[in-house]
């Protein structure tokens, strides 16, 4: 039996995948021309994939879906925040899009982090609520 919070949890990582993919597809040209940056599109379609990854290993029981969010959140953080790190010197792409889209994911994925650790789960998850 699926725990409530696993909708949640499965909903940020869609998102997340989603957004990543996107960002990818902008990256590679596919979706807007002028913001090419081919490692750049490379990381966030791989970043992606992590996301979908976990998103798959939940809903086919292979891990429990708190247990994949926070995995696959932390990872796609960690990736982020190394765009944000090549931004900042001068590496990766500079652009006010860039810079806007990557301090907004990261703020998605600390939330999402922050609902996965949060959610508790278990045979007491229903029976004891924080007054």
């Amino acid at each position: 039996m699926s725990d409530p919070s696993d909708g949640a949890l499965r909903l940020l990582l869609v998102f997340g995948a989603a957004s990543f993919a996107i960002a990818s597809s902008v990256h590679f040209g596919i979706l807007v021309d002028g913001y090419q940056h081919r490692t750049a599109g490379t990381a966030e379609g791989i970043i992606a994939v992590v996301l979908l990854a976990g998103l798959a290993a939940s809903l086919f029981g292979f891990v429990p879906t708190r247990a994949a969010a926070i995995t696959v959140q932390a990872l796609a953080l960690a990736g982020t925040l190394v765009g944000v790190f090549t931004i900042a010197i001068g590496v990766g792409p500079r652009t006010v899009p860039d810079v806007v889209y990557h301090l907004g994911i990261v703020g998605v994925l600390v939330v999402g982090l922050v609902v996965a650790t949060r959610t508790r789960h278990g045979p007491d998850a229903r029976i004891e609520r924080p007054r």
